[in-house]
């Protein structure tokens, strides 16, 4: 039983219970004794309960074989089954759609301990549904374990991602077979300058996750498919090179979605009307349909862009116009640039300038230097508006800007892109922080876009990365954001915002911490696509969801000691 402190307040509780308790049940390993905490997917079905294990990594793959041929496994019910996976050049979009019906549960590190026993090395999952380790989730995650002191757990999951990057050639969407078509937002050397500043790790640790950082960078975000050349200027998209439906996906999500194609199509009995679930499978396995358009686009195109819109971690929204794959976007590349300025900064501080490991050319830190300049001229060419003074996406199949306004805008501020010690840079960054908190700025925080992009769409059906509604990593990278150009105030004020609106519903829902917010409204009832996962109030909640926890904990370090006492009071925010 928990027995609460005496006079505790509300804020305080938060607190302690995401320190003490949420971050240990959201905390997974994949071996043997944790096996059946993360085996079994609520997202999909299948006959078998699977592990996929990378083959190059032959002592996991013995491991979890001894696993999958033991009395129990075959003896349970699903019988779980270990396969090994290829390498990654031969895990394709065919090779992953051929697993329909038999996805899996990917394979993670392992590590001895010092009585000789095997283990998962640890990791935290999001909750609720998501019990995967998931790619961008992920570093918010860390942050907000080393403000609460968990080094074992933040040095867990970056360790992690490197063993994907490894073994599976990118940090998958998460650790699950259909998403090793695609990644998340980039922010690999960001997690692993975290634990390195933390003084968890050495030089040598370093200098491989380097490396491995450096293949993720090269072969994925600067690979064929997702590298998009404009004139004589190169960024990078959000793609995926699966094809067809995601199989993750809650039943009934593509009903709606596919009514344009799916009407086209006389029924063969006008008596007996064609499912949703018979045309997609008419599509997939029977080769129907593909010729139908709706929109100029084919179901093969809608799918390609839905996929990416997933890989882009903003699932979904109306910002791309449903053409994902057809956008460079701020943020993507905002994120490469970052990952172009901690190799030159790393480099610099860490190797004397110059690492022989990554290469001639990588392994220098000028060359890095030169590579952000590139990123940073290309996204002002394409991206920058002067007029209104923000960052917006690029168009480049309509060779045109985007006009909808993203709190991703702000993460070219994150990845300092503009100078703070130039003043014509710092001027631009002022501009885009009133510009953004004019258009953004609600009473319980950002919201992920603006209202008036939302009412100019062109189709209007909610999308949960959309205003009313907020999301923790724009609140997080936003702070980080105003604080880089010494707007301490406003990043304090967006804050308060924030932590307000998640200990207000914490106190008044058992300590429950949701996915999400209607930051207009302030309240936990978002009843958009997917819901809000955490939201089950029969019960105290036990986990909260984890870049939520971890932006309550890192952003209590942006309130001033006034906010902090006002925080205790449950004070209600100024109004806007």
């Amino acid at each position: 039983m928990d027995i609460l402190p005496q006079n505790e307040t509300p804020m305080d509780r938060t607190h302690r219970l995401i320190k003490e308790k949420y971050w240990d049940a959201l905390t997974r390993r994949i071996d043997a004794i944790h096996l059946d905490q993360v085996v079994t997917d609520s997202k999909v079905a299948a006959k078998y309960d699977c592990v996929y294990v990378p083959a190059a990594d032959e002592a996991a793959t013995k491991y979890f074989q001894a696993i999958g041929n033991s009395i129990f496994s075959k003896n349970r019910s699903p019988e779980l089954r270990v396969v090994p996976l290829p390498a990654p050049d031969k895990i394709t979009g065919e090779f992953v759609r051929n697993l329909d019906g038999a996805h899996g549960l990917l394979s993670l590190a392992l590590e001895t301990n010092p009585e000789g026993k095997i283990g998962g090395v640890p990791y935290v999952v999001p909750g609720g549904r998501f019990n995967e380790l998931y790619a961008w989730d992920s570093y918010f995650t860390v942050l907000g374990l080393l403000q609460d002191h968990r080094n074992d757990l933040a040095r867990g999951i970056v360790d992690n991602l490197l063993y994907e990057v490894q073994y599976y050639g990118k940090i998958p969407n998460a650790n699950r077979t259909y998403y090793l078509t695609r990644s998340q937002p980039p922010l690999l050397t960001s997690v692993i300058r975290a634990v390195y500043d933390a003084g968890m790790v050495d030089k040598n640790w370093l200098a491989n996750a380097l490396k491995l950082a450096l293949s993720e960078y090269q072969n994925v975000w600067l690979g064929s498919e997702r590298l998009v050349k404009i004139g004589h200027y190169e960024l990078s998209r959000y793609y995926d090179s699966g094809s067809g439906p995601c199989p993750e996906v809650e039943p009934g999500h593509y009903e709606e979605k596919i009514l344009p194609w799916l009407t086209q199509v006389p029924p063969e009995n006008p008596d007996v009307p064609l499912t949703a679930f018979r045309f997609l499978n008419e599509y997939l396995y029977a080769n129907k349909h593909r010729e139908l358009k709706a929109d100029g686009l084919t179901l093969d195109a809608f799918f390609k862009h839905d996929r990416a819109v997933r890989e882009s971690g903003h699932d979904t929204t109306h910002r791309f116009d449903d053409r994902t794959a057809d956008f460079v976007s701020v943020d993507l590349n905002a994120l490469l640039y970052k990952y172009e300025t901690d190799f030159a900064e790393l480099l610099d501080s860490d190797f004397g300038g110059k690492l022989l490991a990554l290469g001639k050319d990588f392994g220098d830190a000028t060359f890095w230097r030169q590579r952000a300049a590139l990123r940073k001229e290309a996204m002002l060419a394409l991206m920058w508006d002067d007029q209104r003074g923000f960052f917006f996406d690029s168009d480049f199949a309509r060779h045109q800007r985007s006009t909808y306004i993203s709190a991703t805008g702000f993460f070219a501020l994150w990845a300092k892109l503009f100078d703070a010690n130039d003043s014509k840079e710092l001027g631009r960054a002022q501009r885009m922080v009133a510009f953004g908190c004019e258009k953004l700025e609600q009473p319980a925080g950002l919201s992920a876009t603006a209202k008036e992009s939302v009412v100019a769409a062109r189709r209007h059906d909610a999308r949960q990365w959309d205003y009313p509604y907020g999301w923790a990593p724009h609140q997080m990278l936003t702070w980080r954001a105003l604080k880089n150009y010494s707007l301490d105030l406003d990043a304090a004020r967006l804050a308060y915002r924030w932590l307000y609106t998640i200990v207000k519903n914490a106190h008044d829902y058992n300590g429950t911490v949701p996915e999400k917010f209607n930051v207009v409204t302030g309240s936990h009832e978002v009843f958009v696509e997917y819901g809000n996962v955490g939201t089950k109030f029969a019960y105290i909640a036990t986990e909260g969801f984890g870049w939520m926890n971890a932006s309550f904990e890192v952003g209590m370090n942006y309130l001033t000691p006034d906010q902090l006492a006002d925080l205790r009071l449950l004070k209600t925010p100024p109004q806007k």
